[in-house]
């Protein structure tokens, strides 16, 4: 049995009735292993070795009270059968330290996942421009007229920062939008932020789909995030309701083509957003959905990512 390292938001944050990490926590101790958490504020670089004031848990699977804490000890990383980083973003400045200090404690050792180097080079947004034959009519740019132009010729698209998460400054714009000026200078900053645009995809009622890959290899059930009435945004933490169903043949067929390349970049969790048949995001930070799904099907994801861990 081993230990293993969450680099997770402070405990008292985290919601045990849907939370992936919780869950991955939940499953690792039932196979013997204890789960240990870690503030990333916590991480440190010394002498070579990237340590960090690690606390051990006792996880319980009550909702309420789900964890009871052990004594806090400063460990290296190398003393972890694995690393999980688990934080949510925003990516920003600390993040991205936090993921220089977590490649060198792979370069000394540490079995670290998702692979820092691999969370720091792949945007959210952005990285779905490697896979161009899957998505929708795509826009990244930051000059207001560019933006506008994509507008007129699609008519109907999304707009939304390429640092967002949970559905935050997402807006459905139209061509004839009376607010179409103001949207765009406010998410652009005056043409200062690099912003993506894409054609609204009408499929989204029937769900913005979370298909899981899980060490190269595909859950066979995603989550569909259906809109509330009256709102364009899936997201949970908008109001969306989370329905499981199995994969269809083209959600599985973009999985399949990008599992193994994502794998073999360290990239152990992975989220794709898939809409109508179009892949729209590619999530690596801290990918969610696996509650949801073994509830409603029986498929335990979490349980997968403690096996495919190996250790």
């Amino acid at each position: 049995m081993a230990d293993l390292a969450f680099v997770v938001d402070p405990l008292p944050s985290l919601k045990a009735y849907k939370d992936s990490s919780i869950a991955i926590m939940r499953a690792a101790a039932a196979r013997g292993h204890v789960p240990w958490a870690i503030q990333r504020g916590n991480l440190i670089w010394r002498d070579g070795v990237v340590s960090a004031k690690a606390t051990p848990l006792a996880v319980r699977t009550t909702d309420d009270n789900w964890y009871s804490e052990g004594e806090p000890a400063i460990r290296p990383l190398t003393h972890f059968g694995a690393v999980l980083m688990r934080q949510d973003p925003p990516f920003d400045f600390e993040y991205l330290a936090a993921t220089w200090l977590l490649e060198r404690a792979v370069a000394g050792g540490a079995r670290v996942f998702n692979h820092p180097r691999a969370v720091r080079d792949h945007s959210e947004k952005i990285s779905i421009t490697e896979f161009g034959a899957f998505i929708p009519a795509t826009l990244v740019a930051r000059e207001p007229k560019d933006i506008h132009a994509f507008i007129s010729g699609h008519a109907d698209v999304i707009l939304k920062p390429l640092d967002g998460m949970g559905g935050s400054q997402i807006f459905r714009v139209t061509a004839n939008d009376p607010n179409r000026n103001v949207i765009v200078e406010t998410l652009t900053q005056y043409g200062t932020r690099t912003v993506m645009a894409q054609r609204y995809l009408p499929g989204v009622r029937h769900g913005d789909k979370r298909v899981l890959i899980i060490g190269g290899e595909v859950v066979p059930f995603a989550l569909a995030r259906i809109p509330r009435e009256g709102e364009t945004r899936a997201n949970l933490a908008a109001g969306g309701r989370g329905v499981a169903m199995p994969l269809t043949p083209r959600e599985r067929e973009i999985a399949d083509a990008l599992a193994p390349i994502l794998w073999s970049r360290g990239l152990l969790i992975v989220g794709l957003d898939i809409i109508d048949g179009h892949l729209t995001e590619i999530n690596v930070t801290c990918p969610t959905c696996m509650v949801e799904i073994a509830a409603q099907t029986g498929f335990d994801v979490a349980a997968l990512v403690v096996e495919l861990l190996g250790i």
